[in-house]
């Protein structure tokens, strides 16, 4: 798995840079975890949905990788809707890579 499978010819600057920034993380499982949400998901998010994904797109890889592993509690500010979309969606498998 080298990284993206969806082309961002079909969407406008700000969801291409979100995926752009989903899959450059620095921290590989978290490329796999956002990366393939963001492949996934990021051509039907709302505007609310595209701005809690950028502000958790700003978080730390490792505060954003214990929310998700569930070792640490996920700040208020980060509980959204859209993180636990996200969550479901690596926790149903979706983000494992094939």
């Amino acid at each position: 798995m080298s990284g993206t499978q969806r082309s961002s010819a079909d969407l406008d600057p700000r969801r291409r840079r979100l995926l752009y920034r989903a899959w450059h993380r620095g921290m590989r499982e978290m490329d796999l975890i956002m990366g393939k949400f963001a492949d996934a998901e990021i051509g039907n998010l709302s505007d609310a949905e595209l701005d809690a994904f950028e502000n958790l797109i700003d978080a730390q890889d490792h505060d954003i990788f214990s929310w998700i592993s569930e070792t640490k509690p996920v700040p208020g500010e980060y509980d959204t809707p859209l993180f636990t979309r996200m969550k479901a969606f690596h926790d149903e498998g979706r983000g494992v890579p094939e």
